[in-house]
This record gives C-alpha cells, sequence and structure tokens, in this order.
C-alpha cells in the first residue's frame, strides 16, 4: 500500500475525534438522536478546520445501523458499504471543476434515485462557492424540495460568494479556527502513534506555523517527521519552515529599535545573503516583534510564547530595548511593507525601506514617532543623562552697606565690579534642534533676566519664555514642542503658530496650554494663542492672492 499522509491518515471516524468544533458536533449529534435530520446543510469557515470530514462522519452516521452515542459504529453493513470508494450513496462533488450548468442538472437528474446501502443518499459539495450563477439556479428548486431520501452538505471557505437564495435554504454552520493547545495536543498524539520522539518547543513551533488550521499543522509535521531520523528538536523545524535564525532575527530587530539603521540593514543583508525569502524574512521580523510586545506586557509571557531558555531570554533582550510606542511603531511600518510586496516590483527594496523608517524614528512626523520621542527624552531626564550643571555661586567678602557695591569672588572668571543678575549656564543639549534654535538665537538668551519682566520689550519675550522652560521650570517636554513655534502680537496677545498638527494638538491640551499661560505670566504677557498654520499656498495661489492685494478695490473677473 501507498504511503498516505498524516492528514489523510489520522483523519477523524468519528464525531469524538474531531478537533474542537463542539458547537456543531452537538447539534449534529442531537438531530441524529431525535430523527431530526435536514434536507440541506452549509459548512463553511477556514481551511483545514474539518468540514468535508465532518460532513463525511455525518453521512456515515445517518445510515448506519446501530450508531454509537450519534457516531458511526463502523461495524454495520451500512458503515462498511459506506466505507468503500465505489459506493455510490455519498456523493462528493468538487464544484472548483465542476461548476457549469450541465453538471448541476446530471446532479438533478441523478438525486431522484434510492439510495444503495443506505437510508439517505448524501451530496457534499465542495467550494459551492465555485459555481456559477447559472449552475445555482439549476440545483436551486431541488435544494428546495429535494426528494425524502436526498440530503445536501454544501462546504465553502468563502460564504459570502454565495446567493442569498442559496443560503435561505440551508442551515448554517460556522467552523472556528483550532486554538493553538489543541493543535499541540494533535501533533503530540500523531507523534506518539508513528514512534516520532520530539521536543515540545518543536511541536509548538509546528502548531504556530499551521495557524489554526489542522490539515496545515499535519503537513508541516509530516515534513518535519521526514527531515529528521532522530528526535525533533526546534531548529528542526525551523529549517523545514525556512525561517531564519533567532538571533539573527534578534539582531535586526535590536538594531531598528536601537535606532542603529547602519547595523539594522548590515543584518537584513546577511540574511538574504543566505538564500531566505524577502517574504519569509518579514514575517519572521513580525513574529519577533509581536513576542516582543507579549513578553512586554504579559505577566505569564514564558507560558504564552513557549519557546527555549535562550531563545527567550534573547527575546526579553530585544524587548526592553523599547517601550509599547516605539513596538507598536515597528510593527505597523512592517506590516504595511509586508502589503505593499504584493504589488511591488522589487520586494527587498521595499523591505530595506521599511527598516530604515523604523530605524529612524527622528525624521518621521508620525504621532507614534513624536510621543517615542518624548518617552526617550524623559526616561534620559529620569536616568540624570541630562542632568543640567548647576550656576556658579557667588561669594560676598562683606555686607553690603548703603551705597556701596559688593565685592564678588565667582567659581567662574571673575568680572570686575560688575553685579551678575544671573548667570549664564553651559549648553544643556536637550536634542539636536535644541542645539540649532540656540545657535540661531545668539546670544539673545545669554543676557535674559526673567523675574520682573513686565513692561518689556516685546522682541524677548518669546527667547525668555524658551529659556524659562529650559532653565528655571525645567520642563524638557514643553520646551522640545516649543522651540520651533513662530510667534508675533496682536495687541497685548502672543500668536504661537506651528505648521505640526501633532504639536498644534498637544499645546492646546488644557494642562499644557495653562502651563504655559502660567509662564507667559510671569514674563507681563496674560494673553495667548496657539494656531495651525496650513501647508503653503502654491505659486498660482500666491500670484493671485498678490494680484487681489495690487488691484484692492476694483472689481476684477478672474479667469
Amino acid at each position: 500500500m501507498s504511503y498516505l499522509a498524516f492528514y489523510r491518515t489520522f483523519r477523524p471516524r468519528t464525531f469524538e475525534e474531531v478537533v474542537r468544533q463542539e458547537h456543531i458536533v452537538r447539534i449534529l449529534k442531537n438531530q441524529i438522536a431525535t430523527d431530526k435530520v435536514g434536507h440541506a446543510y452549509l459548512f463553511c469557515g477556514p481551511r483545514g478546520t474539518g468540514k468535508t470530514t465532518l460532513a463525511k462522519i455525518f453521512a456515515r452516521a445517518i445510515n448506519c445501523e446501530h450508531p454509537v452515542d450519534g457516531s458511526p459504529c463502523g461495524k454495520c453493513a451500512a458503515c462498511k458499504a459506506l466505507s468503500e470508494g465505489s459506493n455510490l450513496d455519498v456523493y462528493e462533488i468538487d464544484a472548483a471543476s465542476n461548476n457549469g450548468v450541465d453538471e448541476m442538472r446530471d446532479l438533478r437528474e441523478k438525486v431522484q434515485y434510492p439510495p444503495v446501502a443506505g437510508k439517505y443518499k448524501v451530496y457534499i459539495i465542495d467550494e459551492v462557492h465555485m459555481l456559477t450563477a447559472s449552475a445555482f439556479n439549476a440545483v436551486l428548486k431541488t435544494l428546495e424540495e429535494p426528494p425524502r431520501h436526498a440530503i445536501f452538505i454544501l462546504a465553502t471557505t468563502e460564504p459570502q460568494k454565495i446567493p442569498a437564495t442559496i443560503l435561505s435554504r440551508c442551515m448554517r454552520f460556522d467552523f472556528k479556527l483550532i486554538p493553538r493547545k489543541d493543535l499541540e495536543e494533535l501533533i503530540k498524539s500523531v507523534f506518539i502513534k508513528t514512534g516520532k520522539e520530539f521536543e515540545d518547543e518543536a511541536v509548538t513551533a509546528i502548531a504556530r506555523a499551521g495557524a489554526g488550521s489542522a490539515r496545515d499543522s499535519l503537513s508541516i509535521a509530516d515534513m518535519c517527521a521526514s527531515y529528521s531520523r532522530g528526535k525533533l528538536t526546534y531548529s528542526d523545524v525551523n529549517a523545514v519552515l525556512g525561517s531564519a535564525e533567532y538571533a539573527r532575527v534578534g539582531k535586526i530587530c535590536g538594531a531598528i529599535l536601537e535606532e542603529n539603521a547602519s547595523e539594522a540593514l548590515s543584518a537584513v543583508e546577511e540574511i538574504l545573503a543566505t538564500g531566505k525569502s524577502v517574504g519569509v524574512l518579514i514575517k519572521d521580523m513580525l513574529s519577533f516583534l509581536n513576542e516582543c510586545t507579549v513578553v512586554k506586557v504579559c505577566r505569564n509571557a514564558k507560558e504564552i510564547v513557549n519557546l527555549p531558555e535562550e531563545t527567550y531570554a534573547e527575546i526579553a533582550r530585544v524587548a526592553s530595548l523599547a517601550d509599547g510606542h516605539k513596538l507598536l511603531r515597528v510593527t505597523e511600518i512592517l506590516s504595511s511593507a509586508e502589503n505593499e510586496m504584493k504589488y511591488s516590483s522589487s520586494a527587498r527594496i521595499t523591505l530595506e525601506t521599511a527598516v530604515f523608517k523604523s530605524a529612524t524614528p527622528l525624521s518621521d512626523y508620525n504621532i507614534d514617532a513624536l510621543i517615542g520621542k518624548i518617552n526617550a527624552l524623559e526616561q534620559k531626564l529620569k536616568s540624570g543623562e541630562y542632568s543640567i550643571p548647576a550656576t556658579p555661586v557667588a561669594t560676598v567678602e562683606k555686607p553690603i552697606q548703603p551705597e556701596e557695591k559688593p565685592v564678588v569672588k565667582e567659581t567662574a572668571p571673575a568680572v570686575k565690579e560688575k553685579p551678575v543678575l544671573v548667570q549664564e549656564e553651559e549648553q544643556n543639549p536637550f536634542t539636536e534642534q535644541a542645539e540649532k534654535k540656540e545657535s540661531v538665537q545668539g546670544t539673545l538668551l545669554d543676557n535674559v533676566s526673567i523675574a520682573g519682566s513686565s513692561g518689556q520689550d516685546r522682541s524677548t519675550v518669546f527667547a525668555k519664555f524658551i529659556k524659562s522652560l529650559r532653565t528655571t521650570r525645567k520642563n524638557a517636554v514643553l520646551f522640545t514642542l516649543c522651540m520651533d513655534l513662530e510667534h508675533s502680537f496682536e495687541g497685548d496677545k502672543i500668536i504661537f503658530t506651528t505648521d505640526n498638527d501633532a504639536v498644534f494638538k498637544a499645546l492646546n491640551r488644557n494642562e499644557n496650554s495653562s502651563y504655559i499661560a502660567e509662564v507667559l505670566a510671569e514674563l507681563g504677557v496674560y494673553e495667548h494663542e496657539i494656531k495651525y498654520k496650513s501647508p503653503e499656498q502654491s505659486d498660482y495661489e500666491k500670484a493671485l492672492e498678490e494680484l487681489k492685494q495690487n488691484f484692492s478695490g476694483t472689481d476684477i473677473d478672474i479667469k
């Protein structure tokens, strides 16, 4: 006898052997027990979840002379006859290749003949959504009022493609994807029956790759069993699936989260050079990042991911490099790249572009990237990486008498006979943008006195406001958001303008707006407003606006 694949050899023969789908099994068994069998059923759901298998079990069960708890006994004459391939009482039709009106007319004629060995004649039409509109019309009346001995079971993965007139004439059963734990138990039982030794991590990897399908999981298990003659290991499963090594994938993801684009692209090149597919690599990266998220969020992450110790340690190390927002941003970028690969002529360029974008959040104006920058800045402030040096302390040799200037000695180089109001501090570079902004402002920030500044020159208000956020208030978040604002005055009100929607929304939050008002009040400005500036006008719009201004008061018809 020729070799049979696992999914054929270990196909369930009774209702009890069916993996999950308890809600469907219970209804079918009760119908058999109470003799209330319907005339038309629709089994729909993902591939490999047991639709055709359950249809065959049901066909044998309703014809069985001595059913055992609703399942076929397998010993009576009817069961033995139906188990033979030449039996005509169970008729299977592949609608993908027999989807024309002629085949359905032929079925309509044959359905009138009574069964040979059993009580019912069962027609199982697989992939029924492939039938043409004419074929559906041909079988419609027969499906509604078939002979008493005929039962139709329609199976499909795409029920939305079936006409409503067919759906309304059938009892619909929706099959579910099989949980990973149940797939693991199924694979282990198959390996035990075949005498194959295995590691638990290897079985978990096979079940994960099966993605809820029993047939896919058993097919992968069949390949893995043939790949390794000895004990099946986790590495063997990865080799069969063509997955990249966890250490290499972890190197890419770690470099991305550390914002090291050069190392990330180099690691991608190393893996692709070994012949790995771009599509497989990006799937491995998404899977790795998903496990990083689980480790970051879940307390029982070790039980959920169920990986070898060294692999779990690598995932935990990479997960510690970023917060949830950064992991979410990188995952979304790579997911979008995976979708774009379907329509791209160069999948490799799409992947490398996504990796570079993920590793350079400073050049990304996405809201998640902005939040990530602020979180990183706050973390560095908490850790003391951006500590602000103390202001040099001035010491006075003798008490200050009326009409007498103090003699000052400083730890910094002294300025003779010049009272110091505020000592200039060393530059504290929160970001590269902060350095650029301060270099433009020049010495304006170096000689600012913040206290008691009401009635001052308006040209220095914004500089003093920024300096207050940076030095006196030490609010790094608002300092980062405000340093690139444009400013102007409308009467006594100061107007802040930005073309960044994320900055505009952040500054208009109640807590931030109140804080800004408090700082401005110390500078003698009691009204402020944050405005959003739309993108610049086109050259045509600018010329049109200039024309209207030059000829204001004149009725001009512009065509």
